[in-house]
């Protein structure tokens, strides 16, 4: 990825179509995650919904070990999210590409997905019930990171609140007593949307495809991609860091 982009997307001051085009990509890789997992763990690991369902049922069942998995996986959720959080908190103090490190980070837990459970490290595999948790961390993560630079317009996990939010977009578009700039606002919220949806279905196909071929390892292209994505914007700001440091030294 050009160097250039990558700093464009991961910079502190956000545009419309830097948020859409860092969500695209992210939808995009968390629809691949989510189908490829769920061919692995028999589970949508980004469906927090249906998880606590699942915690519901399975207590209600006395199925006490299902319980304690699901439990320990919508943890791991919230855990993912609230790490990602505090990552960009403490970045955005101190550097200028504040999502820099925290898509680093999740790209290091998808390349670690991808090697252990697909078992390419001798003797080191991950256990099925830990390949749903790193899943459900790793989501739990993404989905935070969008939803703050964003500021809570795009959700890539969340196609249930997606598709909330198209139906309202249709309504406000569709109905008669809308201004013609609210109908055109409602109109570009919905393409933005729509443009969500469809990537995570793509990737959700590609992840699918890909896995038939060769397992869970497909994920590790993709983790490299963000690694590759997050290094020009995290270099610059060490070097920056770098120079404030020489500068105080001098001083």
């Amino acid at each position: 990825m050009p160097a250039r982009l990558a700093r464009h997307l991961l910079r502190h001051h956000r545009t419309p179509a830097a948020n859409l085009q860092l969500g695209g990509m992210l939808a995009w890789i968390a629809g691949a995650a989510n189908a490829s997992g769920f061919l692995v763990v028999h589970q949508y690991t980004s469906h927090m919904t249906g998880m606590v369902s699942s915690l519901a049922d399975a207590l209600a069942l006395g199925q006490l070990n299902l319980a304690s998995s699901t439990l320990i996986s919508i943890a791991c959720f919230v855990l993912g999210s609230a790490c990602c959080a505090l990552c960009v908190q403490w970045a955005r103090r101190r550097v200028r590409h504040e999502y820099a490190l925290a898509l680093l980070i999740q790209a290091v837990l998808m390349l670690l997905f991808g090697l252990l459970a697909g078992r390419v490290a001798p003797g080191v595999s991950l256990t099925l019930h830990m390949t749903a948790w790193s899943l459900c961390l790793m989501m739990g993560w993404q989905n935070a990171m969008i939803t703050k630079l964003s500021h809570a317009e795009i959700r890539t996990t969340h196609v249930t609140g997606l598709l909330t939010d198209i139906g309202i977009g249709l309504g406000r578009w569709l109905g008669p007593a809308q201004d013609r700039l609210t109908r055109r606002r409602a109109r570009r919220k919905l393409a933005v949307q729509a443009a969500i949806v469809g990537l995570f279905f793509i990737g959700g196909l590609c992840g699918a495809w890909t896995f038939q071929w060769v397992g869970v390892v497909a994920s590790v292209p993709l983790a490299l991609l963000l690694i590759a994505m997050a290094l020009a914007p995290l270099w610059d700001d060490w070097r920056a860091w770098h120079r404030w440091q020489r500068m105080h030294r001098v001083n």
